[in-house]
């Protein structure tokens, strides 16, 4: 018979486990969902999201939820298989059939099937399935108990979370809510069949020259006699069949074809190329009927990690296709606490996003999820390099045998789902548990080699990371680099910036540094570093609900802001740059562009140690997106809207972009003093392959009038490296002649079109007086409906022109600086015709 599936989406109710009232089953409108989702739908629960709706909520994380669905016994011909599939439970579950438990999963991130075909009630009757979901919060606190002798040591939530294979996340952590999720999270299904692909595993083999691809894809069979099952494999590009081969399955259950392709076409991330995706598939025939089908995509390209001695250390950096890639990008956390919520569309707009600010990578963090399909799907259509953490972080795990069992079985499990995507290019074991090693104080002995010997130390995670991990990535994706943790670097300290990759927090977190010297702050790999910054005022607006809440330092604002100690950090940061104001509004601005310049300074400087020998590989902002409405890290928040430090982020991550830098001058050490003389710095870096040639214009400004304070600098004909960084020029600023603050602005241009710009700015800009800019912002039809041009000029210098962000419209531009005789334009596209102009405000306003 041929395959069968049927979704069990609809039909369930749920309820209180000891809830035995009348009426105590309510209806679950669809599945994949969660308890939250479902007692919302019901009008049982407030949204969480909103005010301090999170506490009100808390009673449903400390509950037992059973979900229940009846259906019809599937048609079941002789010697065919009748199997119940579950891609997700959430998390403790106990299913049961007719009321015989057929299931008892434990595991949050693997997929379940059962095989039913002799549960199943006789023909026509229906069949009661139930799911009982055991409280992941209490299950926890249980087993940590019942270890006193493991050290339950890490952050965020009660540390029980460390023996529940659960999204981390769950338990509340410094940017997210504590919202303690049940339910079927993940689709389930009723399968019938005889036989099936069970799995599909193309992989690609490239040769060094690019010049041929072998592609071998090997299926394996699930079926209870393979004699006279034929496998035919297909490989397509864009829907041209470009070869095909038939091969009997063996009596071991698998079949393997070989394909030899010449000049592929390349898979790249985008801005280096395109990304071609072939298709290879799989048609099931037994007995001359085609009974099943499977196909994935794939791209063709070559991934390395480059680690080598070298003047700084030891390298840390990718390779893709021959080529070094600076590895530019941010953060990912789960974009929602209750996951169900996010579609397939909303995926695929938070990775254009990401493409469309120069991001190149996405660090797919420990503590969350192995991301949904859709994800993945978009990270591969669209061209953006996949970091993926396994899911542990902040803590101290146990090594229960059961636990480590599981914990093969789902790495297993993830890595077979996600190992012919091209975007995945490394896997790593766990989000700073190495580092929580280190404040601990467990022992953590590189030198030992036996593995044996790790489960016997109060670390005994390390068999997770340097065992287990790597055993599995080397069966089930041997092509794909694997690092033990991030951040991790050869049994170092985790700070040693000369080797693997670091979390750079000694701003914001830490020793609270300025974030005008990031740049020298960081390693070889910086996967982690930071700043907080409110979102949009639309969505404060969102989340709270009274107007007597909307002022910075209310309770509802300081609940949404998770992380620790955020008024007093947040305070010293913007008090120590900027002049303090304290309406909402402007409040809100002002931790924006601290937000914008700290991740301006340290992306600006890294990308341009990427001429240095690779010393910086590549940097990793935390984070992208949000879980929910709050403040936090994200650079673009809740609700997809972009916050100023996306687009600087974007300026510096242009295939060509210019910086000028003075030195720093530590205004709070000197008390004040200004400084004497200040050295400058002009470079271009280029991430592009080819020598390209340029002029550089160098202007001094005075903030004060706008007037150029000497003639600009102007060189031509410049030689701009590939792929690296080219110096222009450097000098000294003399404030005793010239002790009249001014900036420095610089220009590329590129076969006659202006392609960067930069301005450096006197520091800190609390000091300076940004009155009267003489700003002027006109409005021009664009090229296209909905597309507005805006033409933005000063008289004065302007200090990071922001403007108002709008569900569904892409502003091309903000958080710009201007300078006197530079018009620049801004792409504004969603708006109609009858829309009002976009709000902006900026410095000093």
């Amino acid at each position: 018979m041929a395959f069968s599936k049927q979704p069990l989406s609809t039909g369930w109710t749920f309820k209180d486990r000891d809830d035995e009232t009348p009426g105590a089953w309510m209806p679950v409108r669809t599945v994949p969902s969660t308890v939250q989702q479902d007692l919302i739908e019901n009008k049982k629960l407030e949204d969480p999201y909103l005010g301090l709706n999170e506490l009100k909520a808390r009673w449903v994380n400390e509950k037992t939820w059973v979900y229940r669905h009846v259906f019809q016994r599937p048609e079941v011909p002789d010697g065919a298989t009748a199997a119940l599939v579950f891609d997700g439970l959430d998390t403790l579950a106990t299913v049961r059939l007719n009321g015989a438990t057929i299931l008892e999963s434990s595991n949050m991130f693997l997929s379940y099937r059962v095989d039913i075909t002799e549960a199943l009630g006789s023909s026509n009757s229906t069949n009661m399935l139930e799911i009982e979901f055991d409280c992941a919060l209490l299950k926890g606190i249980e087993m940590r108990n019942e270890d006193p002798g493991h050290k339950w040591c890490g952050m965020f939530g009660d540390m029980g979370r460390l023996a529940v294979r659960k999204a981390q996340y769950h338990w509340g952590w410094d940017w997210g809510p504590v919202i303690m999720t049940a339910g079927i999270w993940r689709e389930v299904r009723l399968e019938v069949y005889s036989a099936r692909v069970e799995d599909l595993w193309p992989q690609t083999h490239l040769a060094a020259d690019h010049k041929t691809v072998s592609i071998t894809a090997a299926a394996t069979i699930d079926a209870g006699n393979p004699e006279g099952c034929v496998a035919r494999f297909h490989l397509t590009l864009r829907g041209q069949e470009i070869a095909s081969e038939e091969i009997p399955v063996g009596t071991d259950k698998s079949a393997q074809a070989t394909f030899e392709v010449r000049n592929p076409e390349l898979w790249w991330p985008h801005g280096y190329g395109s990304q071609t995706l072939y298709e290879v598939s799989v048609s099931l025939s037994c007995n001359g009927n085609e009974v099943h089908q499977v196909s994935k995509k794939i791209g063709i390209r070559s991934a390395e990690v480059i680690q080598q001695p070298d003047k700084h250390g030891k390298s840390f950096f990718f390779r893709i296709n021959g080529v070094d890639i600076f590895c530019g990008g941010s953060c990912w956390i789960p974009a929602d606490s209750l996951l169900p919520s996010i579609s397939a569309e909303r995926y695929r707009k938070w990775i254009e996003l990401m493409v469309a600010g120069g991001q190149v990578m996405t660090r797919v963090w420990g503590g969350g999820i192995y991301e949904d399909d859709a994800f993945y799907d978009a990270c591969d259509e669209l061209g953006v390099l996949v970091w993926q953490d396994f899911m542990f972080a902040c803590g101290n795990y146990p090594v229960w045998p059961e636990l480590l069992d599981s914990v093969r079985q789902e790495a297993a499990y993830n890595i077979r789902r996600l190992r012919h995507r091209p975007s995945i290019v490394i896997y790593v074991g766990n989000n700073e548990d190495y580092q929580f090693q280190e404040i601990s104080g467990l022992t953590y002995n590189y030198e030992d080699k036996d593995p044996e010997s790790w489960l016997k130390y109060d670390f005994p995670a390390r068999y997770i990371y340097e065992k287990i991990l790597p055993e599995v990535v080397a069966e089930y994706s041997p092509s794909i680099f694997y690092h033990p943790g991030s951040p991790w670097g050869d049994g170092k300290v985790t700070t040693d910036p000369t080797v693997g990759d670091i979390h750079q927090w000694n701003v914001w977190h830490g020793t609270q540094e300025k974030y005008q010297i990031f740049d020298t702050m960081g390693g070889r790999f910086n996967s982690e570093f930071g700043m907080v910054g409110f979102p949009h005022m639309s969505t404060i607006e969102y989340f709270v609900q009274n107007e007597k809440d909307k002022h910075p330092q209310s309770q509802v604002m300081d609940f949404h802001n998770k992380a620790d100690g955020h008024e007093r950090r947040l305070a010293t940061y913007l008090v120590e740059n900027l002049r303090m104001a304290t309406d909402l509004e402007t409040y809100v601005y002002l931790t924006q562009v601290v937000q914008a310049e700290t991740m301006m300074f340290g992306y600006r400087g890294w990308r341009r140690q990427w001429g240095d020998d690779r010393k910086c590989g590549g940097a990793l902002l935390w984070q992208l997106n949000d879980c929910w409405p709050t403040i936090s890290w994200a650079i673009v928040d809740y609700f997809l809207q972009p916050k100023p430090a996306y687009y600087t982020v974007k300026r510096v991550m242009q295939p060509v972009t210019i910086g000028v830098q003075r030195a720093h001058h530590d205004w709070s050490v000197v008390h004040a003093e200004p400084a004497k003389h200040s050295k400058y710095e002009v470079w271009v870096a280029s991430s592009q392959q080819e020598v390209l040639r340029g002029t550089v214009e160098l202007r001094f400004l005075s903030v004060e009038t706008g007037k150029d304070l000497r003639a600009p600098a102007v060189f031509e004909n410049v030689t701009i490296s590939a792929n690296g960084t080219s110096e222009i020029t450097s000098g000294i600023i003399d404030h005793v002649t010239q002790p009249e603050p001014h900036v420095l602005a610089v220009r590329l241009w590129i076969d006659g079109q202006i392609v960067a710009r930069d301005v450096d700015w006197p520091q800190p800009l609390k000091y300076l007086d940004f009155a009267d800019r003489g700003l002027e912002v006109k409005t021009q039809p664009g090229s296209s409906a909905g597309q507005r041009l805006l033409v933005v000029s000063s008289r004065k210098p302007v200090k990071c022109l922001v403007f108002e962000e709008q569900e569904n419209v892409r502003i091309s531009d903000s958080a710009i600086d201007l300078v006197p005789g530079d018009e620049q334009i801004v792409e504004i596209t969603g708006l109609s015709d009858s829309d009002p102009p976009l709000g902006y405000r900026y410095l000093g306003q």
